[in-house]
């Protein structure tokens, strides 16, 4: 397979998205460790240590670097796919099986991104941006990360964003999770069942974590 072929083949842009869904879940698990610091209820310190060694240090930047790189592919790719899905459903079958053909948020995969991506702006533009901006390119002086989290999530509308956008994730992860080892050759009876209740775990377990950091601040769960 050429390089050309790798982005522009339905095979190609299938293992685009697998790399680079597996490469985001492993920066999901990162992200909500972190987060989970929060909880620690000591004003935010254990927190800040964690986003400042992510934000001064030379390899978390560069890794940085590829997170965004594999954001952009793995969106540019899901629209592709799904442009190229539709034009195949433009005929519709004549009997339609519903759930029993496959799970709706399976066939909702694009709209789903689309509630992430818009989710990924606002989340982005409230913490990342601001940050970045007071640090300079590698070092310089940060804001207090928890000290905004308490102030942006004291609106209820941005909780209420924030936990929309954590459902969509959990939905996307339920279907993304298994189709991105699938991708990648393991699937097969010895390791399905084992994949499948990680992955449904996985979309349960971190969305709920997410959505609870602006719930805890909102309700004052958190000093």
């Amino acid at each position: 397979m050429t390089w050309k072929q790798v982005f522009t083949s339905s095979v190609g842009k299938k293992l685009v998205m697998g790399f680079t869904g597996i490469f985001l879940i492993l920066f999901l698990i990162v992200h909500v460790g972190l987060n989970a610091c929060i909880w620690a209820n000591d004003g935010g310190e254990m927190f800040n240590k964690g986003a400042h060694f992510m934000g001064a240090n030379v390899v978390p930047r560069i890794l940085e670097i590829g997170l965004f790189a594999g954001l952009i592919l793995h969106i540019i790719q899901g629209l592709m796919l799904e442009a190229s899905n539709r034009s195949k459903r433009s005929v519709k079958y004549a009997v339609s099986y519903g759930n029993d053909g496959s799970k709706w948020y399976s066939r909702s995969m694009g709209l789903l991104g689309t509630i992430i991506l818009l989710f990924l702006i606002l989340h982005l533009s409230n913490f990342w941006l601001p940050n970045r901006a007071n640090q300079g390119f590698l070092l310089g002086e940060e804001i207090n990360l928890y000290e905004k989290m308490k102030v942006e999530f004291s609106e209820l509308w941005v909780v209420i964003v924030y936990v929309l956008g954590c459902i969509s994730l959990g939905y996307h992860l339920a279907h993304g999770f298994q189709s991105a080892f699938k991708t990648m050759g393991v699937h097969n009876k010895k390791y399905h069942a084992m994949i499948s209740s990680v992955g449904y775990g996985f979309s349960i377990i971190v969305p709920l974590a997410f959505a609870l950091m602006p719930i805890s601040f909102y309700l004052g769960w958190v000093n």
